[in-house]
């Protein structure tokens, strides 16, 4: 059992009870998570979170908040010292025996979970509750080292061997270890694109662990790639499609965090990565199909440029989002194709692994 997570639900529970039993309003201090309150420290590599904070005061218009926030805490403190797991659909479906406290929709349930996460500045994975998010396919040169979860016996799974499928990341890894001696990790957005790597034998050829990030990673995929990174000191490259979603919301995600989770980027974002294509030049030295930015995309670019502290401090990226607001083309990472199934394993990531250190930062 985790005594430290359970110690803070009680001393956090306590300090309202105490309140209450004085006379005093209780009140919660929560800290804003949203972009306005977070700043990017290059020597730590991520979006940290600021000083502000909201106060949330027990009153006749906040009760309920205030019942769901420790009903949730309670759920979790069950949670750990019963040595169990719940989803978060399941916590959600939880609260509909807390009387005048149930959610009625899960974005109030998955909120408020938030909010005691921030609140006790843990992840909710240390508070038992699960995602039911993909956490990312993986093959390569890499042996993972699970245990039964029954016995407690080690087993090792080959990610090399599973044929035309690959292992896939399970919604907690802090208990995971590894065996590796491949050379980096290649973090791909697309599923299509992690396939057409496997099918070509791409990892065999350079040595590498591939890992389909399926679009935005969540957040065991990120924590996945960052401690297989780290405890092996493998350099991470990503490679997702030329758009703005690609580099803002995927890429940016993966290497600094979000501003909604800022208080807790230091354990999912990967510092060490670097982005290797597909980027506006691309588009030029490889002459490769495009399609039309959309209305979206231009204004997600131009939001970058103006608000996003990741991009201000990096002039490269500056330039390659201006870049491609000027050509007003996206494409995607199956536009070369156009050469040729095999040509992205054949020329284009060979030539770009020859120059890491160009790769945008």
């Amino acid at each position: 059992m985790n005594k430290s997570i359970v110690d803070r639900i009680k001393n956090s529970a306590d300090g309202v009870y105490q309140k209450i039993t004085h006379g005093d309003k209780p009140t919660m201090k929560l800290p804003i998570r949203s972009l306005s309150n977070v700043r990017y420290a290059p020597d730590e590599g991520y979006l940290q979170i600021q000083s502000k904070n909201k106060i949330r005061t027990l009153t006749v218009n906040t009760v309920k908040s205030f019942a769901q926030t420790l009903k949730m805490m309670s759920l979790s403190k069950n949670l750990v010292e019963t040595d169990r797991h719940a989803t978060k659909r399941e916590a959600y479906y939880q609260s509909k025996n807390w009387g005048d406290a149930m959610f009625h929709e899960q974005p109030e349930s998955d909120t408020v979970m938030d909010d005691v996460e921030a609140m006790l500045n843990v992840t909710r994975e240390v508070m038992r509750f699960r995602p039911e998010e993909h956490g990312g396919a993986v093959a390569g040169k890499l042996i993972v080292v699970d245990k039964h979860r029954k016995t407690g016996e080690k087993i090792e799974i080959d990610c090399s061997r599973f044929g035309s499928g690959s292992y896939t990341v399970p919604s907690s890894v802090e208990h995971l270890q590894f065996k590796t001696k491949a050379k980096f990790i290649l973090a791909i957005e697309t599923g299509g694109m992690f396939d057409r790597l496997v099918e070509e034998d791409f990892f065999d050829d350079y040595n590498c662990v591939m890992i389909s990030m399926g679009g935005v990673p969540s957040r065991a995929c990120r924590r996945f790639i960052r401690r297989l990174s780290d405890e092996n000191k493998l350099p991470v490259y990503a490679f997702t499609d030329g758009d703005p979603y690609g580099y803002m919301n995927i890429y940016r995600t993966l290497k600094v965090g979000s501003g909604n989770n800022a208080h807790l980027n230091r354990f999912f974002c990967v510092p060490q990565a670097r982005y290797l294509g597909v980027t506006p030049q691309d588009i030029i030295d490889y002459t490769l199909p495009t399609h039309e930015l959309k209305e979206q995309d231009i204004k997600r670019a131009q939001d970058a440029i103006r608000n996003d502290p990741f991009v201000q401090h990096y002039k490269t990226w500056q330039k390659a989002i201006e870049q491609m607001l000027k050509m007003k083309r996206r494409v995607e990472q199956q536009a070369f194709a156009k050469y040729g199934l095999d040509f992205v394993v054949r020329e284009y990531l060979p030539t770009k692994l020859k120059n890491p250190e160009k790769f945008l930062p």
